[in-house]
């Protein structure tokens, strides 16, 4: 018999849309072979979403959920193939479940998540599947974590219905309420500057390795002296680090100070001290090269013309 590996069983969950546990069963009935599990699936009416899998999904929605204390935060990304799925409301709802969900599990890794219990019916990716099915789209779990940090509050900040989610992670001895108004400017900041680190400490130097050297060249090709080169891109890099890191920001509510002012006024105004220690921005479709359409070409073809 041949060795069913999670691979195997990874490939035909992608191909064909089936829950983890269908795949493995029907490999185990077809002795791994890959071709004839997919027909064995159809068969059985679980890889309705098989000629959907491989298509694009950049649209979708973000959500974030937090405990009511603050001291754990979730966020993940559904991604559907329209922005018109997107806006349906059973879409919504389902994507709210996961949120839902999200918050009170501990597995978080895609594959696992995928296994864990939706309802009565069966798990998450058993509903997924049968959602496919119904609405005749690539809709896929995209991306998923979790946080939870001693002496960590977070906060939330969804922009654009669900098109970005941040989330803020705050070291302090403060509560959340106490913190929340400053935690959601600080959101704010990040979903709109879409800042990559939170300080220069966090800057990976093969970054700024490769940055200078994209600057030298940059330089060089603007004619300026090799020998005032140097000096001219560590100024440059310097104005570089602040644009891309959050505490040297312009805050966005007051372009007189940066975010790190702003933490640090904010900070004496509740009396304790607030440092921020996590940052993570989803944006719909990040990363994701988005099909391009063109309306009147694909009516024509429908009709045959």
């Amino acid at each position: 018999m041949a060795e069913i590996t999670a691979a195997k069983v990874k490939e035909l969950r992608e191909r064909t849309g089936a829950g983890m546990l269908d795949c493995k069963n029907v490999l185990i009935e077809m002795d791994g072979d890959i071709d004839k599990a997919i027909d064995a699936l159809r068969e059985k009416g679980l890889a309705k979403a098989a000629k959907k899998a491989g298509r694009i999904a950049a649209e979708g929605l973000v959500r974030i959920n937090l405990t009511p204390d603050g001291r754990q935060a979730a966020i993940l990304e559904v991604n559907s193939e329209t922005d018109f799925v997107a806006k349906n409301k059973d879409f919504i709802d389902f994507v709210d479940k996961l949120s839902d969900i999200s918050i009170r599990e501990e597995r978080t890794g895609l594959d696992e998540f995928l296994e864990v219990k939706y309802d009565e019916s069966g798990t998450i990716g058993d509903k997924l599947t049968n959602f496919v099915a119904t609405i005749g789209e690539n809709i896929h779990v995209r991306r998923l974590e979790k946080h939870e940090r001693e002496g960590t509050v977070y906060i939330g900040y969804l922009h654009g219905a669900g098109k970005i989610g941040v989330i803020i992670g705050l070291e302090t001895e403060a509560a959340a309420s106490e913190v929340s108004v400053l935690g959601k400017d600080i959101a704010m900041q990040v979903a709109s500057m879409n800042p990559l680190f939170i300080d220069e400490s966090q800057v990976d130097p093969e970054y700024i390795e490769k940055e200078k050297e994209i600057l030298i060249q940059q330089a060089l090709n603007e004619g300026k002296p090799r020998d005032i080169v140097e000096k001219m891109v560590q100024g440059r890099l310097k104005k570089e680090l602040k644009e891309i890191c959050l505490l040297e920001q312009k805050f966005v509510k007051n372009s007189d100070i940066t975010v790190k002012q702003h933490i640090a006024d904010s900070s004496k105004a509740i009396g304790k001290d607030v440092k921020v220690v996590t940052m993570v921005r989803y944006e719909v479709g990040e990363g994701i090269e988005k099909r391009q359409e063109n309306f009147a070409e694909e009516v024509a073809k429908q009709m045959g013309s």
